[in-house]
């Protein structure tokens, strides 16, 4: 059986548990205190961070990484693009998140000169999904599920408002129609 280390209010592990909830992945989850945090976990990820899987003696740390790896070794539903291109894409825009979770951590720490590259950001996200449905075009996949734990915590944990980027604050909402995204959505609201 595979292990989920978790912590609920972590946007990480929201990236995982909807990988695991599109997949339909059995899993048992053990959570981890994010403000007290167990030596055990040190183990397991030297940086103390989740989510971290396991499953018999294989640990897996890093949300991205993670991802991927439940998309090969659970094919069905297939959450990257079959064409090499489009896969090429998606895996780009993961790898640059950290354009966009750089200035959304500054803001939250409470630097308010964050607030216009964040919304430079989410200017770019709503440039590219004008006239596609998911960021990497017709299908949803592992890029609109690496950036929408942020959206939906954004309102809440930086004062952001999506109502300003349509065609993000459209994207959500067709987000929001899937149970594994509602879920988390649940959870935000919860924080």
């Amino acid at each position: 059986m595979l292990t989920l280390y978790d912590a609920a209010r972590c946007p990480y592990c929201a990236r995982t548990r909807i990988v695991l909830a599109e997949k339909e992945i059995e899993h048992e989850v053990v959570a981890v205190d994010l403000d007290d945090r167990p030596a055990w976990i040190y183990e397991k990820n030297p940086l103390g961070r989740v989510p971290v899987i396991e499953e018999d003696a294989f640990v897996l740390p890093e949300s991205a990484v993670i991802d991927e790896y439940l998309d090969e070794r659970f094919p069905a539903p297939p959450l990257l693009p079959r064409d090499p291109a489009a896969r090429a894409e998606a895996r780009l825009l993961v790898e640059r998140f950290d354009r966009f979770s750089d200035p959304y951590y500054s803001l939250r720490r409470g630097d308010e000169e964050a607030r216009p590259k964040l919304e430079e950001r989410l200017g770019e996200l709503d440039a590219l999904l004008e006239g596609r449905p998911f960021l990497t075009g017709a299908e949803f996949g592992l890029t609109d599920i690496a950036y929408v734990p942020w959206m939906l915590r954004m309102p809440v944990v930086v004062g952001v408002e999506l109502d300003g980027w349509p065609a993000v604050e459209d994207w959500v909402g067709r987000l929001l129609e899937r149970p594994s995204v509602a879920a988390e959505s649940v959870l935000v609201a919860a924080l």
